[in-house]
């Protein structure tokens, strides 16, 4: 089994254990607090309520030492650091000085679409004013330019504006012309000056207080004391991975298609487990394709391996630089999740559940108590947008929460967002009904997503609205024909659509990608999001749970019946039959 460098002379460079505890949580503690201040200072809906976006800090190498709490996991594999790492590759270190400030959102490095933009400040300390670290936030901003509404763009330049390690402070000193080409590349001014100030003041709050806390015990204690964290956690994954049979497990899935061209995208992993090692194999992942669903190397192949890698093998742990030690990636260039920096990234996303789910079926057979059912794995996308009578325009980007899989202790959760989003929320609704041109008629959990099993999926929500003013619609649902799969015995959970109903009457038209569906006032949009997949054999659940589940409308009395075997009586029990 490997060791870490670290761990062989932490009792040489030992720091007092209730220090190194105070250093621990309250670098946690930090980013945390600044998680909590954007909420509260931010300007659009997709910072102050969606939470689209992740703090975090490293050392003054890039090494990521410590993320907050409730990042977005698709940001948490440390969109950060890469940021910082560029930096120092064009900057250098001796080129930061006290209160430069850095943007990022470059395809080549962050390897998304060009709306995560990373924003982050050197930190300083101690005798001389030393550099210490770097104090980072990944933040959605709202629109930066480029197409909108469509699956349809040749390559990256259409998506945007694209800055590279780009100083928007220097030496505590806002560089206006950086402001200017900023604001004159968005269509929604007002709510992205106002998130890009909160961003500031979270980066500028955090880097004082990461001072600060390293003042408190002296740079050398700090320094000791971060790398003794980070090999604490390499140990503690690497303990886990040692747990888990040595092999070669291999899993398949796919892709409906990519929004442009009707062909399934086939998605394929291989993951080698050796000692503490772990390797997650991309050789055979489809090259990157035309529509705008590719990533590049860190913000995909990475991002997706690091993800699954936390939900499997390190649960607990914090997403830092010592945690991922050792897991290691074989992925060639040019793949969907290793796409040039030139492809379209607008929707890069789109394949990650798929991706995670897929990873996760893999090691089914290593570790069945462990794994769960599919997800429901799709973004299910919804744009609504278009202009308000004064001419202004909106643009409301909303999604269904759909179920988890069950696993051998419980049923799936949910409704929640996907794998890669984590606890990101959903905006409330009437939030939505005061800035948007719609009202919600229908918010309910969908009967009958869940797939059945001994563990039942978890359920997905049905959504209705009814459109106010001349608008379009723009749908993405994918896994349609690769549903939410049960394992261990466990059936499949229901895929997700969408419906749009004309006020005229009729038949309703049925959507799972849709560039540009236009809308009237009066027709009612409905959105169904996919359950997740059951574990284990149904006809091994409990005859009462089945009459629980029919009692509280998640599934239905024939589901009781055919696929339980369960027969639901006048009172409300349940009897399954010989």
């Amino acid at each position: 089994m490997a060791t870490t460098h670290a761990a062989a002379t932490e009792d040489a460079n030992a720091v007092d254990p209730i220090t190194l505890e105070v250093i621990r949580h309250g670098i946690v503690s930090i980013n945390d607090q600044i998680d909590a201040n954007i909420t509260r200072t931010a300007f659009s809906p997709y910072i102050y309520e969606y939470k689209d976006y992740a703090v975090g800090m490293t050392d003054a190498d890039g090494r990521l030492i410590a993320q907050c709490n409730g990042g977005m996991p698709v940001f948490v594999a440390d969109a950060v650091g890469a940021a910082v790492r560029d930096g120092l590759s064009v900057y250098g270190k001796d080129r930061f000085h006290p209160g430069d400030v850095v943007l990022c959102n470059h395809a080549a490095v962050q390897g998304q679409h060009l709306n995560n933009t990373v924003m982050y400040t050197p930190v300083f300390a101690g005798p001389g004013r030393q550099p210490i670290g770097f104090f980072a936030i990944n933040c959605h901003w709202i629109d930066i330019g480029g197409e909108v509404g469509t699956y349809k763009a040749s390559d990256i330049f259409a998506e945007g504006i694209q800055y590279r390690s780009v100083k928007l402070w220097s030496k505590g000193e806002p560089i206006e012309e950086v402001y200017r080409i900023v604001e004159c590349n968005t269509r929604y001014p007002d709510e992205l000056m106002g998130d890009i100030e909160a961003q500031l003041g979270g980066c500028l709050l955090g880097r004082d207080l990461t001072a600060k806390l390293a003042e408190k015990f002296g740079l050398d204690t700090w320094r000791r004391g971060l790398d003794i964290i980070l090999d604490r956690c390499e140990a503690a994954s690497r303990k886990r991975i040692a747990s888990i049979p040595d092999g070669i497990y291999e899993a398949e899935s796919f892709l409906d298609n990519d929004g442009m061209v009707e062909h399934r995208i086939p998605i394929r992993v291989r993951i080698l487990v050796e000692g503490s090692e772990m390797t997650i194999d991309y050789s055979n992942m489809p090259g990157q394709v035309a529509g705008r669903i590719n990533s590049g190397r860190h913000g995909g192949g990475v991002t997706t391996a690091r993800v699954a890698f936390m939900y499997l093998v390190a649960r607990g742990e914090p997403a830092n630089d010592g945690t991922f030690r050792p897991l290691k990636l074989i992925l060639p260039d040019g793949t969907l999740v290793s796409a040039h920096p030139t492809a379209p990234m607008g929707h890069y996303g789109f394949p990650f559940p798929t991706i995670i789910d897929t990873l996760i079926k893999a090691l089914e057979p290593a570790m069945p108590d462990d794994v769960t059912g599919a997800h429901f794995g799709t973004y299910s996308s919804v744009r609504i947008y278009g202009r308000r009578p004064d001419g202004r325009p909106f643009d409301c980007y909303d999604s269904a929460h759909g179920g988890w899989g069950a696993c051998a202790r419980h049923d799936g959760s949910g409704p929640f967002r996907t794998m890669a989003h984590g606890d990101s929320r959903i905006i409330p609704m009437e939030l939505q009904e005061s800035i948007y041109p719609f009202r919600y008629e229908e918010l309910a959990l969908r009967e009958g997503s869940g797939g059945a099993g001994t563990w039942r999926g978890g359920m997905g929500f049905r959504k209705r609205y009814r459109i106010l003013q001349p608008c379009n619609l723009w749908v993405n649902f994918d896994r349609i024909g690769c549903p939410p799969w049960g394992v261990r015995g466990g059936r499949d959970g229901l895929p997700g659509r969408v419906q749009v109903w004309r006020r005229e009457g009729g038949e309703p038209e049925t959507y799972y990608k849709a560039d540009s569906v236009a809308l009237e006032p009066g027709d009612a949009v409905c959105i169904e999001a996919g359950g997740g997949g059951g574990y284990g054999p149904p006809e091994a659940r409990p005859a009462d749970l089945v009459a629980l589940d029919v009692m509280r409308g998640y599934v239905s009395a024939d589901s009781a019946a055919t696929d339980y075997g369960v027969a639901i009586l006048p009172d409300g029990s349940g009897v399954r039959g010989p």
